[in-house]
């Protein structure tokens, strides 16, 4: 029996101001981080797994957005699934609704890339290896290789010059364990 067949499918309600939004979801349990762990419990910020599957179904969420969700509703984004075509569609278009019922506002549109650097297991992004040699920790291309594309995705973001990447060293050690 493939894991297809193991996989009980089930349909996740975000309730929506009275109205109800479906979508056919395989059970997951979210990945939380270990330097996460100052925020997971409320999720007042923008855990990495949604940021994750921001970026891929290519919606922007602002954290002002984001405090205006419920404490459900941000758990659901959290576990929804968001790889395959029909979860990405199904995902954008909760988080869609999800944005115009609970802030009276148009979800503003993210680029998708066809190739996100996290992706890609053939070189470490610059800024990451900059960022490593800058709080002192050793990072190897066999260490990239060996990290999730999430993993990959979180050390990216938190490498970047627009974000307080206070977390990065953290994440690295995380990540090395």
């Amino acid at each position: 029996m493939d894991r297809k067949d193991n996989c009980e499918i089930k349909t996740a309600r975000l309730k929506l101001q009275g109205q109800n939004c479906t979508v056919k979801t395989a059970p997951m349990e979210p990945v939380f981080f270990k330097f996460e762990s100052d925020f997971i419990a409320s999720l007042r910020c923008i855990p990495m797994i949604v940021r994750y599957k921001l970026d891929i179904c290519g919606i922007k969420l602002k954290l002002e957005q984001w405090s205006q969700f419920s404490q459900s509703d941000r758990h659901q984004l959290a576990v929804l699934p968001c790889d395959h075509p029909e979860e990405i569609a199904h995902y954008r278009q909760a988080l869609c609704d999800l944005i115009e019922q609970r802030t009276q506002t148009q979800p503003s549109e993210l680029p998708i890339e066809v190739h996100p650097a996290w992706t890609l297991s053939d070189h470490i992004p610059v800024p990451v290896l900059e960022k490593a040699a800058a709080v002192g920790v050793p990072f190897s291309l066999d260490q990239w290789r060996s990290l999730t594309p999430l993993q990959r995705f979180a050390l990216i973001k938190l490498s970047r010059s627009s974000h307080e990447n206070r977390n990065f060293k953290p994440a690295l050690q995380e990540f090395q364990q």
